[in-house]
Parts: C-alpha cells; sequence; structure tokens
C-alpha cells in the first residue's frame, strides 16, 4: 500500500508542470485567436425625434461576432439598452424605456457588424452609449454619442393688450429638442432681453416657449423676434416690423390690437417660410457611410478609411467568400437601412465609366447580374458619354455635363430614392414610391476603368 501510494504522488507530481503548462498556453492561445478591436463612428451621430437610427459599431479585424456576447448600454454596464448573448437577444436586464425599440441588426454579423437600430428615437435616448463585446475573457468596447434634435413649429407671435404704457407683445413656440433660444432684436439688429419668458417640457420631452416684450412708444418700435437652433446655431434673417405712435394709448385699445395683430401676420409668414428652409437643412443632414471591402470585387482597391474605391490593374489575391462579388466590379456599403430617410454623397472623378446607387442586401454576388431593379439595383450610370438612369429599359437623362458630385437620397418608407446634383441641387432622377422593396438595402457602387468614387464625410 505504501509503495502504491508513492507511486501515485510521484505520478501527480511530474503532471502537474505539464497541466500547468498546458493550461497556460491554452489561454494564450485563446487571448490572441481573439483580439479585435470595436470601432464606431468618430463623430456623434444625429437623429429625429420619432424616426428611427442606425448606431454603427463593428469589429477589426472583421470576424465572426455570432458567439460573442454584445452588449449596449449606457452610462452603467447594467444600464442594458440591447444585449445578444449565447446567439440570442436577452431582454431580462434591458432597461424598460427601450422594450421593443431596439434591434441588434444580424445581417453583418458574420463580419463584424454588430450595429444597434432604436426606433421611435426620443429626446431621452441623447446621451452616450457604449459598443461592448466579450469573447470569452477578452473585451473591448467602443463610446458613441447620439444626439436628438426636433424642429416644432414655427414661433407664433400675438398681441396680448396694454401693460406698463406700452403693447405686451408674444412669441411662443413648441415641440422644439433641443431647448432653442427666443431672440429679439431692434432695427439695428441689437439683441434686446425678454420681459418674461416660460419654458416647459410636454410628456415627450419637447421643449415649448413662451417670450414676452414690451413696446413703448419711445423704444424698441422697431421690432423682430427668432429662434436660433443649439446644435447648428441657425438663424432667420431677422423680420422687423414697425408700431406707430398712433397705436399707443391715446385711443381704445381694442384698434390698435386689430392693427399689430396684421402687421404682426406679416411676420409670422416670414417665420414659417424660415422654418421650412431649416427643416430643408435638415433633411440634407448626410449619413456616414463606409465601403464593405468583403464584398469588392478582387479588381477594386480600397482606400484605408474604406470612403474611396478605384479599379486596379490587376486582380488581388483576395479569398472568395459568399458575400464577394465575382464577375461585377461592384461593392457594397457596410451600413444596411431599413427604417427611415437616409442621404449621402458621393463624388466622382478621372473616367467615363461608373455607377452610383443602392442595392438590396440580397443582390446576388456570383455570375452575371442584371443592373436594374429587377436585380436588386437602383442607380444611375455614366457609359462613354451617356447619362442615364437603370431603369428596365435604361432611361437617358439629357444632362448638360456630367454631375462631378452625386446626394443619394434614399427614404425607406416610402421605397424611394432620388439622386441629385449636390453642386447645383438640380434633381438627377427619382425612382418612383414603392420601387424599392421593404427589406435592407446598402449603398452600391460600380467603379470602370479608369474611374474612381469617393464617399464624402
Amino acid at each position: 500500500m505504501k509503495g502504491l501510494s508513492i507511486c501515485h504522488s510521484s505520478t501527480a507530481s511530474s503532471s502537474l508542470p505539464g497541466f500547468i503548462i498546458f493550461f497556460i498556453t491554452f489561454c494564450v492561445h485563446k487571448l490572441e485567436s481573439a483580439r479585435f478591436t470595436v470601432i464606431g463612428p468618430d463623430h456623434p451621430v444625429t437623429a429625429i425625434v420619432g424616426e428611427d437610427i442606425v448606431l454603427p459599431c463593428h469589429l477589426f479585424p472583421r470576424m465572426s461576432a455570432e458567439n460573442m456576447e454584445v452588449r449596449w448600454f449606457r452610462s452603467e454596464f447594467t444600464s442594458v439598452v440591447h444585449l445578444y448573448q449565447h446567439g440570442k437577444d436577452e431582454y431580462g436586464q434591458q432597461m424598460p424605456e427601450y422594450h421593443e425599440r431596439t434591434e441588434l441588426l444580424k445581417a453583418g454579423i458574420m463580419v463584424g457588424n454588430v450595429a444597434l437600430g432604436i426606433v421611435n428615437v426620443r429626446p431621452s435616448d441623447e446621451g452616450q452609449y457604449h459598443c461592448f463585446v466579450q469573447d470569452g475573457i477578452f473585451n473591448e468596447e467602443a463610446v458613441l454619442e447620439l444626439k436628438v434634435e426636433a424642429s416644432g413649429s414655427a414661433p407664433q407671435i400675438s398681441v396680448e393688450g396694454y401693460q406698463d404704457g406700452g403693447i405686451r407683445i408674444v412669441c411662443q413656440l413648441a415641440g422644439w429638442y433641443p431647448e432653442p433660444e427666443v431672440l429679439w432684436r431692434d432695427r439695428r439688429g441689437q439683441l434686446l432681453s425678454p420681459s418674461t419668458e416660460t419654458k416647459s417640457q410636454d410628456g415627450r420631452g419637447l421643449f415649448e416657449i413662451k417670450s414676452s416684450i414690451i413696446i413703448t412708444e419711445n423704444s424698441n418700435q422697431n421690432l423682430a423676434c427668432s429662434i436660433r437652433n443649439a446644435y447648428f446655431s441657425l438663424e432667420e434673417e431677422p423680420s422687423t416690423f414697425y408700431i406707430s405712435d398712433f397705436f399707443f394709448p391715446r385711443m381704445s385699445p381694442w384698434p390698435v390690437v386689430w392693427s399689430v395683430t396684421l402687421v404682426i401676420s406679416l411676420v409670422f409668414v416670414s417665420l414659417t417660410l424660415f422654418l421650412l428652409k431649416l427643416r430643408g437643412k435638415h433633411l440634407n443632414t448626410i449619413t456616414n457611410v463606409t465601403l464593405d471591402p468583403d464584398t469588392a470585387h478582387p479588381y477594386l482597391v480600397l482606400s484605408e478609411d474604406r470612403k474611396s474605391v478605384s479599379r486596379g490593374d490587376t486582380r488581388q489575391q483576395l479569398r472568395d467568400t459568399p458575400e464577394r462579388f465575382d464577375t461585377e466590379r461592384w461593392v457594397l456599403g457596410c451600413e444596411g437601412f431599413t427604417r427611415g430617410r437616409h442621404r449621402w454623397e458621393v463624388e466622382v472623378g478621372g473616367g467615363r465609366f461608373w455607377a452610383v446607387g443602392v442595392a438590396r442586401e440580397s443582390v446576388g454576388r456570383k455570375g452575371g447580374i442584371s443592373c436594374s431593379p429587377e436585380g436588386g439595383i437602383w442607380a444611375v450610370e455614366r457609359w462613354l458619354g451617356q447619362f442615364r438612369a437603370l431603369t428596365s429599359p435604361e432611361t437617358p437623362l439629357p444632362l448638360s455635363r456630367a454631375p462631378s458630385r452625386i446626394r443619394v437620397c434614399l427614404d425607406c418608407g416610402r421605397g424611394q430614392v432620388t439622386f441629385i446634383d449636390a453642386g447645383d441641387e438640380a434633381p438627377i432622377f427619382t425612382f418612383p414610391p414603392g420601387s424599392v422593396p421593404g427589406e435592407r438595402i446598402r449603398p452600391w457602387l460600380w467603379v470602370g476603368g479608369g474611374s474612381w468614387l469617393r464617399l464624402c464625410p
């Protein structure tokens, strides 16, 4: 028995160092194979209240995140916006305010895309988000900022009668986020201090502001009310109106009220036009998109920042994956859209063969593919000296010159895509509503010999 015991102890002692070495080697190997960086946008992402937004996030180098933990959270690790574990979404730890409003976009998870979609954006969604990815004991995260905006009603100006020997003028607006500034100016453009100003937020968190000022017979009879957006510092041209001495208290107040209301109505029209202009600028906000190297044809050369693509002289030795185009010289954008309105611009140069547009995610990758809506592509093309829309059959576009910068406007809700010359804002072509199907849509580019295309920041 003693001999057996000694033999057992000796065997255990000799095998223990081997086990430790194996364990350390296994862990080191695991760490080395799992190392990656989590990358998010280097600028704030802007969303409109009531619409949908995608928060970009991906792994570098590209690898499958299907079996990793993906956790989107706010300021605290336990403040879970969305959690993906063990190959499925877990909602037990999700904050109540995000219930049924988030989606991990899994179409690109096999290549490391772990973007988060948020529907029906609220003002409370504004702030920092952490994109946290863990594989075994290794983890990395990226932090990005979401800004939220709502353009509310145009300022409504009214006369509320006499006060302190003058006329009390009120400027009201509602439905704005973030809190805008209400500005009063005199005829020289100098800022005036309001006599009173009240601010409140409605049930959705949108701001309502009521600002008033008193006009007296001897001061500030030329007056304008304007608004300034807190994010973009946009302010309309001052709309000035004049209150004559005739209106001040030597007569019944009611003619004064009616006369001033008539004058102020003209100001209201001007402010309404400004609001439309402001909203037009917001609708032209550019969505940041990048190119997906895993889809690029081997003859296409992408820049390091994945913003530019050109046609190479030789075929690169790239792995032929199911995602890669093997016949057509095409490349897709990394970002895909299923909801909301999105816009981006493409700079064109260096050749007479190129096309710019969008494609459905399921567009064919192998063999010859129809460059048309039937093939899952909606685009405009330059071929030699001709410019045309890739309808079926193709539609010639009688442009005096080929645009050097094209704006692509995708409206997922309407199923419509529009192309605009970003240089002079002239419309190029619109595929009618309902043309684009209700599935994931991605940016699409075709590059011919001697051409290059660049996604503008």
